[in-house]
């Protein structure tokens, strides 16, 4: 671990922060901080806004888990998002509590709770876009990614209450509302009467939103109908008070999670398609995983669990492409983290994307490497030198769903097609870490 005697922060200067941005945006940014810091505690220099930048898994355990009750969300990130999502499970406090317990209880059962329902929903989706499309057809990978992600989230998320062209329109609608939301994360000092560029984006994505859920929830409500899914958990449930959720408030939960669920694991599973065109012989060891369980029929319930090396090949897409690549806290009281004093009011910016590429930690950090995966080379690895899908109190609920999801669309698709990516995709940073530009695929059916 990094020490330091002088209670001063390394600090990347303004003209340097300035520099990475010119040259690549907040991205280049933070990698130009992390490749100077190595892990130390560093000071982003952006005139009246100087956030700490932390990278080294000792310094987040002391914020995420041992001082993480002085660590909060309030931030101009979690501002922004918080009026599409509200205070409930993207809060902090008695009913981010209460929001999470509700969360945690329809997740109670487990990723195999729902097997049956994700197995065939996989199956149907990639069964349908092998119908759809021509040999050798190219097709937008976010698009279809996230329209097979949507076929598994419709049934878990709404009991498939929701028909799936409006779980569809719900989804992009969402998306576009986050994405409309950096300007306001960038200047949280600029009053919502003073337009920003994204905000009627943002206004017209929020009235799709919940031109869609509200009545739904309404519909659910009085049907009185509980089912094993998510929004029947909050409909069940009450708020810190005790009292019955109200419609706006199951509404922005489900929003809050809604990113995670769908557009984080398009995103996700886009990146691993990336991956794999740049390794053929570790795609071609994957498909012929994908054979060898699948047995050249649809996903079953229990196939996942023997996908070992497709699941491993996840964990490191999400290492070097995490969703979450920068998550602020903010500093309740003063403290102080490797003999660095940290003012109460500090904003801190935890960067897994680069805490994933710490040469302390990771050999040859930008390596694409699944046997880092191992359980042996897990155990003998920082606990929190791999956290993309965050850690303490705030981590997702969703991680097993996730690994189930993904690791039967992969197996699918692989079974099915011989997948190319005909160009090179970068990475860009928005609310999660997206594509700059389409990603194609190029589908050639096996049968």
């Amino acid at each position: 671990m990094p020490t330091r005697t002088d209670n001063r922060p390394h600090t990347v200067a303004l003209r340097h922060v300035l520099g990475g941005l010119r040259a690549g945006g907040p991205l280049e940014l933070m990698e130009r901080a992390g490749r100077q810091s190595q892990g130390a505690l560093t000071r982003l220099d952006l005139g009246a806004f100087r956030p700490f930048l932390v990278t080294h898994p000792d310094h987040l355990r002391h914020v995420l888990r041992d001082h993480g009750a002085n660590y909060r969300r309030g931030t101009a990130m979690w501002k922004a998002m918080g009026r599409l999502t509200g205070l409930g499970i993207a809060g902090e406090g008695p009913q981010w509590r209460a929001s999470r317990d509700l969360w945690c209880k329809g997740l109670a059962g487990g990723a195999h709770a729902f097997a049956d329902g994700t197995a065939a929903a996989v199956a149907d989706a990639v069964a349908e876009l092998e119908a759809r499309v021509a040999a050798g057809a190219t097709v937008d990978a976010v698009t279809e990614m996230t329209r097979i992600v949507l076929r598994v989230v419709n049934p878990v998320f709404f009991g498939s209450r929701i028909p799936q062209r409006e779980c569809d329109r719900l989804a992009a609608a969402v998306a576009v509302a986050f994405d409309s939301l950096l300007w306001r994360m960038a200047l949280p000092f600029v009053p919502l009467a003073v337009p920003l560029p994204g905000d009627r984006a943002f206004a017209r994505a929020t009235r799709t939103v919940n031109g869609i859920l509200l009545p739904l929830i309404r519909r659910a409500r009085h049907a009185r109908h509980s089912g094993p899914d998510l929004m029947s958990a909050l409909l069940d449930g009450a708020d810190a008070d005790g009292r019955a959720l109200s419609d706006a408030q199951v509404a922005q939960d489900i929003v809050a999670l809604f990113v995670a669920g769908s557009e984080s694991s398009a995103l996700t599973l886009t990146w691993t398609w990336v991956a794999l065109a740049e390794h053929p012989g570790l795609a071609a060891e994957v498909r012929r995983e994908a054979d060898a369980v699948l047995g050249g029929g649809p996903p079953r319930p229990g196939h996942a669990r023997n996908l070992e090396l497709t699941r491993r090949v996840l964990a490191e897409v999400c290492r070097l492409y995490t969703m979450a690549w920068a998550v602020p806290r903010a500093a309740a009281a003063e403290d102080v983290i490797d003999g660095v004093a940290i003012p109460a009011g500090a904003t801190l910016v935890l960067s897994p994307y680069l805490t994933h590429r710490l040469p302390a930690f990771w050999e040859q950090p930008l390596r694409f490497d699944p046997g880092r995966f191992t359980e042996e080379r897990v155990r003998g690895r920082h606990p929190l030198a791999y956290l993309p899908f965050g850690d303490g109190p705030h981590q997702c609920v969703g991680q097993s769903f996730f690994f189930q999801q993904a690791a039967l669309v992969v197996a699918a698709m692989t079974s099915r097609f011989r997948i190319a990516v005909p160009t090179r995709a970068e990475p860009r940073a928005a609310v999660a870490l997206r594509p700059r530009g389409r990603v194609d695929l190029v589908l050639s059916p096996r049968r």
